[in-house]
């Protein structure tokens, strides 16, 4: 009797080649893999999810510094004076600005 002759008449494979067994493993496949809700789907849906979180909560932190920035600067007037001029290069009338850029050290 040969290997393959064993296999085949060991009543482990008859219920392993049962209709029932191949079934239920058939549909546990679909819907592992193939179904539009597979579980491979399911992890790529997770992680874009992840994605968008962790951007909603970047946003709200740079929100509340820019909330912050905002209070800061409406309460004192030189503060503001001073942030127009270093963002946005304002100048009073009859001045003149110059423009320096650092230096580059290399190593």
């Amino acid at each position: 009797m040969g290997r393959l002759e064993f296999i085949l008449k060991s009543p482990w494979w008859k219920r392993l080649t049962s209709k029932y067994v191949l079934a239920t493993m058939f549909f546990a496949f679909w819907m592992l893999f193939i179904d539009r809700s597979s579980v491979l789907i399911q992890f790529e849906l997770d992680s874009r999810l992840q994605a968008l979180e962790d951007g909603i909560n970047f946003y709200k932190k740079e929100l509340k510094q820019t909330e912050n920035q905002i209070e800061a600067l409406s309460s004192d007037p030189e503060k503001l004076e001073r942030f127009a001029r270093e963002k946005f290069w304002m100048h009073r009338p009859g001045e003149k600005i110059i423009l320096v850029a650092p230096l580059k050290h290399e190593k």
